[in-house]
């Protein structure tokens, strides 16, 4: 791996909060990802489950992590299933985790290769009632593909049909929600590496230049800094591409006037950031930008304060609605018998701002979190407030990371990101 190793003190830590949760007598079972095909013998570049990482921290193919912490061999509480590595792997694809390396990662002491799976399975499924099986119901899933985790949770309940099943799901979605000083200090590590990028862009932008140029860019600085890729797929929006919410060709060139809306993360150990930024192709906004700039800016400022511990997030967004408005009005793009006619479900701000201000932040960019409890420190979300007008030509949206305190506005993580739209022109000049 490229990152630094974890101090799997996190990883202990994930597990016990896990298993303190879990019904009497039951075991739970995690499994790598697969890696998937592409054509002949091409495959994707393997991605961990996440969850199996932030139970285990092990980040390799074909593992398994079982938790059973009423098991009555103390041995087999916790176990971790390995591929075997051997000299032809070894020279093939690398040395895989050899079982004192996957102590030194997990602080798991009790693991085995794969081959012995079936024979210390079936010792365990004796002695516990209720078997926890992984499906993902995060509220954005759509999932096409039948997954390694599928594929083993078939087998299981096909052959002990008798154990009652429960979901990891919510608890991991609980727990995964607030985050450990450990993983916040990863995220901001990402956080970090992305404001390199984005620096490297501000001296590279101008007229002329293609938006999978600026991509490159950005690739370059996360590579040379311990990131392994972007956090997601990146938006490089130039001119009127902005007004496209998930542009994603980066594929035309900047135009001299327009602006450059870039919605870029670099990950780290598989944590995530989430940075937008907007900014002149020439290097200085027009009067018209510049005011529809510290709009949304005034907006994102605005809604950070209104993070707390306590706040439903459905509200949180019905509040920055409001914000929005009012900006808008100032702008004159909404007047005021828009507003009083709008439709409740669709408020007239929608026009030009129609996506959510904030979304839970950490393993995946788009986090475990149960949006319908209230908000409690130490989660770490996004904010980012957009204005998208298709017929000026330009869209902007500024976005950072926080995290939320018990007292006091929340913590940015991209607090020494270049934002505001001065600053932005003289670093370009």
């Amino acid at each position: 791996m490229k990152y630094h190793q974890i101090d799997n003190s996190l990883f202990k830590k994930n597990r016990k909060n896990f298993m303190a949760q879990m019904q009497p007598k039951s075991l739970a079972v995690f499994n790598s990802n697969d890696i998937y095909p592409v054509s002949a013998d091409t495959t994707l570049p393997f991605e961990q489950h996440r969850d199996i990482f932030y139970l285990s921290g092990v980040d390799q193919e074909e593992s398994i992590l079982i938790v059973f912490p009423d098991c009555p061999n103390e041995k087999h509480r916790e176990i971790l299933f390995l591929k075997e590595t051997n000299e032809h792997i070894a020279v093939w694809e690398g040395e895989k985790l050899t079982k004192a390396a996957a102590l030194k990662t997990s602080g798991i002491k009790t693991v085995y290769w794969l081959q012995d799976l079936e024979k210390i399975l079936f010792e365990i499924m004796t002695q516990c009632d209720t078997v926890y099986i992984n499906t993902n119901e995060h509220y954005r899933a759509n999932v096409e593909t039948q997954t390694r985790e599928d594929r083993f949770t078939k087998w299981l309940k096909e052959k002990y049909p008798a154990h009652r099943v429960a979901k990891s799901n919510p608890i991991l979605q609980r727990l995964r929600s607030v985050k450990d000083q450990i993983e916040i200090d990863l995220i901001q590590t990402a956080c970090d590496i992305t404001e390199k990028g984005f620096r490297r862009v501000l001296d590279f932008v101008k007229p002329n230049v293609w938006e999978f140029e600026i991509e490159a860019e950005y690739i370059h600085e996360f590579l040379r800094n311990r990131s392994k890729k972007f956090a997601y797929t990146p938006i490089i929006a130039s001119g009127k591409n902005a007004n496209v919410l998930h542009y994603i060709e980066n594929n035309q060139q900047c135009k001299a006037g327009d602006l450059i809306l870039m919605d870029v993360g670099a990950e780290y150990a598989n944590y995530s950031s989430d940075m937008s930024r907007t900014v002149p192709v020439s290097g200085k906004f027009t009067q018209r930008q510049k005011e529809v700039y510290n709009a949304v800016n005034r907006v994102k400022n605005d809604a950070t304060k209104l993070l707390k511990p306590g706040t439903l997030w459905a509200e949180y967004h019905i509040e920055v609605g409001k914000l929005m408005t009012s900006e808008l009005l100032g702008l004159g793009l909404l007047d005021k018998t828009d507003v009083k006619n709008e439709n409740p479900d669709w408020p007239a701000y929608k026009k030009y701002f129609m996506h959510g201000t904030s979304h839970h932040m950490g393993l995946d960019t788009h986090d475990y979190g149960i949006l319908t409890e209230p908000i409690q420190a130490n989660m770490v979300f996004t904010v980012e407030p957009g204005i998208y007008i298709p017929n000026e030509g330009f869209g902007i949206r500024l976005e950072d990371d926080v995290v939320i305190k018990e007292k006091g506005a929340p913590f940015n993580l991209m607090r020494n990101i270049p934002i505001e739209a001065d600053e932005i022109e003289d670093l370009m000049n």
